[in-house]
């Protein structure tokens, strides 16, 4: 069996950007107002894509690096299983090569090139395109990034383009094609198609994960100590959720037609895993719109408890006036220095004594007195401490 040079990374992707600036969560790919029909949107210079070729059967399995696209011609017709992978997409001259080894429509081609397109599936009688989004983790932040991944799924060979080529999740497909674990050499092309789609939406798994685990510690954050930043936070992890959401309710629907469609080039068999996978997709849906109402209840939680924070300032600055307002009093009384020698009534506490003293001794009972009285009222007990008490 020959296999050379299997690419064995990790299924974690690659940074890309050190921030998350990506605002395509907002807008799909759309054509210009009275551009042709399958006018593709590629830079005239960019340089030729990456091309791989996994040609396997139950018996061997070949991995070769393509020069040009028509080199993969000779391997269509064969009775093996040809993966052609392209990374990356390249340039117009590649995809008229493309078009002509493949036998391309030109609106396919539009799919596949104009990205991000929504995930669907287009029957074209020779081939089926299959338009997908995979998500994968960023290594060294706390977000995740996304691609089009677009299948193109003939009689004998299936075609795959990926819009950024240094990673992906299909390195445990490799692996298995290479040792011939399971059953994925004994089956057709379509199989191949299912293993992939599977692992795509396998992947949201590991990134639905980090966003439960950053929701519980917002949870936490909301609660004890919410903060400008706090609410930075919740808006971005809302932001990002959304972006998941757009992802898979149109992934859920395209692996659908592909179970209902009567399409030739997928067996009845492999329609059975496909709805497994449905079933994986109908998870994760569950597992987005889950966190996005716990999303979006930390911001009432954020709201509510930011008030709660302010009651309690008001609280302490209300009882602080409170025990200065009768000592202020006291003092304003004794500060309006009525002459004694004209009446005997006014003030003739000013001649006492010890009538300094007794003011400082009234002044300290009635502030003692009041103190006392918030404290069995319970007006001193924190409302911060109280909650991280009940969290612990």
């Amino acid at each position: 069996m020959v296999y050379k040079g299997i690419n064995t990374s990790s299924a974690v992707a690659k940074p890309i950007k050190d921030d998350y600036d990506d605002d395509s969560y907002v807008d799909y790919f759309y054509d210009d107002p009275g551009a042709l029909p399958g006018t593709l949107d590629l830079e005239p210079d960019a340089p030729p894509p990456e091309i791989v070729l996994i040609d396997y059967c139950d018996t061997a399995a070949t991995r070769a690096h393509l020069a040009n696209p028509q080199e993969a011609a000779a391997y269509l017709d064969t009775a093996s299983v040809s993966w052609v992978d392209v990374l990356g997409l390249g340039n117009k001259e590649t995809w008229r090569q493309m078009a002509e080894v493949f036998n391309l429509h030109v609106m396919a081609q539009e799919d596949v090139v104009n990205v991000p397109q929504r995930p669907k599936v287009v029957d074209y009688e020779e081939h089926i395109l299959i338009i997908a989004w995979m998500v994968m983790l960023h290594p060294e932040s706390d977000t995740f990034h996304k691609e089009q991944v677009s299948f193109i799924l003939g009689k004998h060979y299936l075609l795959t383009v990926q819009e950024e080529p240094d990673y992906d999740c299909f390195s445990p497909v490799r692996e298995r094609i290479r040792k011939g674990q399971g059953t994925i050499r004994k089956h057709g092309a379509d199989y191949l198609a299912y293993t992939l789609l599977d692992s795509i939406v396998d992947g949201f798994f590991p990134v639905l994960e980090v966003y439960g685990e950053r929701i519980e510690e917002l949870e936490d954050e909301v609660v004890v100590n919410p903060t400008r930043r706090t609410l930075e936070k919740i808006y971005k992890i809302r932001r990002e959720l959304l972006t998941l959401r757009r992802a898979i309710w149109p992934q859920r629907d395209a692996i659908n037609v592909l179970i209902r469609d009567s399409s030739d080039l997928i067996s009845p068999e492999v329609r059975i895993y496909l709805r497994d996978c449905y079933d994986h997709t109908v998870q994760v849906m569950d597992m987005v719109e889950t966190y996005r109402e716990l999303s979006s209840g930390l911001m009432d939680v954020y709201l509510s408890s930011v008030g709660n924070k302010m009651n309690e300032i008001m609280k302490l600055l209300t009882v602080i006036s409170s025990i200065f307002i009768p000592l202020t009093f006291v003092a304003g009384v004794y500060g309006m220095n009525f002459n004694t020698e004209k009446s005997p009534w006014n003030m003739p506490e000013l001649n006492w004594y010890f009538g300094y003293p007794l003011c400082w001794a009234l002044m300290v009972a009635i502030a003692s007195a009041l103190v006392y009285f918030f404290w069995r009222r319970g007006w001193f007990e924190n409302f911060s401490t109280v909650k991280d008490d009940s969290v612990k």
